[in-house]
């Protein structure tokens, strides 16, 4: 018997906590289900030292930052790798506690089978809601410039056609026809980029941020945002 799952519509009408990298995927997903369900709050897992999120390697700072401009509490845990699932999954637990019924991601390719997320949302009783779930990847990002959200890049792998000129650009439609014509993914689906949301719909005020010097580490470049104390 084929199983039959609803996780783009996993939010609708339910309590949800949001896996929140910061990043454009995340942030749409986070949109599209608040617009059908109450979103309770956001997940940020964090590197060992709880400096940097294990994502996007972004700054506590930030993210609080991100977080209170939405207007959502932060669910936060810092992990190696070893432990990442089993802290992923307290959080879970406790979000579930808390009344959370649904956890969703801006995943937009997993398998129906042996889906992470799935194993470790129904192992803490919950659903799981992933709004992006076979978009076209245009498509996705399309639809997240559309809604007016503003995005800059702040990682790319210059392996994959990225250069260090692409940091700190701001996702736009020339912008993508530019990636596109490269012959890169305008939605990065291949690890070429990361982006930092710093603006949008659901955001009660734009995040004030500085870009910092670039930092180069193998095939990556990172260029570091630094919170502008207002």
């Amino acid at each position: 018997m084929i199983k039959t799952v609803n996780w783009k519509n996993g939010a609708h009408g339910h309590k949800f906590i949001a896996s929140f990298s910061g990043g454009k995927d995340s942030v749409l997903a986070l949109y599209k289900s608040m617009m059908v369900g109450e979103a309770m709050g956001l997940i940020v897992m964090m590197e060992e030292e709880g400096k940097r999120s294990r994502s996007h390697g972004m700054p506590p700072e930030l993210i609080h930052a991100q977080a209170e401009s939405i207007g959502l509490p932060l669910y936060t845990a810092a992990s190696s790798w070893d432990d990442y699932e089993n802290k992923f999954m307290d959080l879970l637990e406790y979000a579930k506690r808390q009344g959370a019924e649904v956890l969703v991601t801006g995943d937009l390719d997993v398998p129906t089978q042996d889906c992470w997320h799935d194993k470790v949302t129904q192992n803490a009783g919950l659903k799981l809601g992933m709004p992006l779930w076979g978009m076209n990847y245009y498509e996705a990002v399309k639809e997240f410039i559309d809604l007016g959200f503003k995005s800059t890049l702040v990682t790319v792998n210059l392996s994959l056609g990225m250069r260090e000129e692409d940091l700190g650009r701001i996702l736009t439609y020339d912008y993508i026809k530019e990636l596109q014509a490269r012959g890169i993914d305008p939605c990065g689906e291949g690890g070429e980029f990361h982006t930092t949301v710093i603006d949008g719909p659901i955001f009660k005020h734009p995040i004030p941020v500085r870009q910092c010097s670039i930092v180069k580490d193998g095939n990556y470049a990172f260029m570091p945002l630094e919170l502008i104390s207002t």
